[in-house]
């Protein structure tokens, strides 16, 4: 009902830039909530910011100053801009929804999960 479909990553020299999106598609929904998290190998997963409907920010330290995230809700989608890149921010990164679903029997509110997209810092 409620699809996400990320696009942006990819591999990139030591202080380079990327930009991620995140666009969400479907029927019956409002997203309420998104966010971007990452996980690389052997770690657990990492929240890295989140963006609410109104437009409030929040982010992790290790990513604080370096990235941002913004939304289109024209568009349903959400962007993450990473600049500063460090080798240590090679992961794969997925972005989160937190949607309020209409269907016959009421609303709920479900998390819904992108693919991921691998982002490679590398000189």
């Amino acid at each position: 009902q409620v699809q996400l479909m990320e696009s942006g990553g990819g591999l990139v020299q030591p202080g380079g830039s990327l930009r991620l999106s995140c666009a969400v598609s479907g029927s019956n929904f409002d997203i309420n909530a998104m966010g971007w998290y990452r996980q690389a190998p052997e770690k657990q997963r990492e929240l890295l910011a989140t963006i609410t409907s109104g437009g409030s920010t929040n982010y992790a330290d290790s990513v604080k100053g370096r990235f941002t995230i913004s939304r289109d809700n024209a568009k349903n989608t959400v962007y993450l801009q990473m600049n500063s890149l460090e080798p240590e921010d090679t992961a794969v990164y997925y972005c989160n929804v937190i949607a309020l679903v209409y269907t016959s029997r009421g609303k709920n509110s479900r998390a819904y999960w992108g693919q991921g997209t691998q982002v490679t810092v590398s000189s």
